[in-house]
């Protein structure tokens, strides 16, 4: 399978991908959790169904050091008992910031409020930031229908 387009050979999509990258180092570089990081960049692209960005999070994550266990429980994250108590609201913060257009509302007052009581303002700031930057991603991926498998840790850093 190949990819639609090359965003990466296209000048508007090389730029464009440019500075979404810059604003993901910025996140990277944030006081969130890089393991919280990756758990969220994972569900959200389970629930965008973006291949591509979960052969590449999950490969990250693994290579950080992140248990087979938690990495095949993300999808169940509410039933497992492997996640913190921060790393499901953080969750949960995904999952509502992700299905906008599922619920009437948005982002209920309950998720922001147990995230809010983890978390603090900068690294709010950074997980809302995040949520968008991968759905961002996600979406680019599945429109292009970039392949997933060949990632290799590191490959873009």
């Amino acid at each position: 399978m190949d990819a639609r387009l090359n965003l990466f050979g296209s000048t508007v999509g090389a730029k464009a991908l440019r500075h979404l990258n810059a604003a993901g180092q910025a996140l990277t570089d944030s006081g969130l959790p890089p393991t919280t990081q990756e758990l969220v960049k994972i569900r959200a692209s389970q629930l965008n169904g973006c291949g591509f960005c979960l052969d590449m999070h999950t490969k990250e994550a693994s290579a950080a050091g992140e248990s087979a266990l938690r990495l095949n429980l993300v999808a169940a994250w509410r039933e497992a008992t492997v996640f913190t108590e921060a790393e499901r609201a953080a969750l949960e913060l995904t999952e509502q910031g992700t299905r906008l257009a599922d619920a009437a509302g948005g982002v209920t007052d309950a998720a922001w409020a147990e995230a809010a009581r983890h978390y603090d303002e900068e690294q709010l700031a950074a997980l809302v930031s995040l949520i968008a930057v991968i759905n961002a991603y996600n979406r680019l991926n599945v429109l292009v229908r970039q392949p997933a498998g060949d990632y290799t840790p590191g490959q873009f850093g």
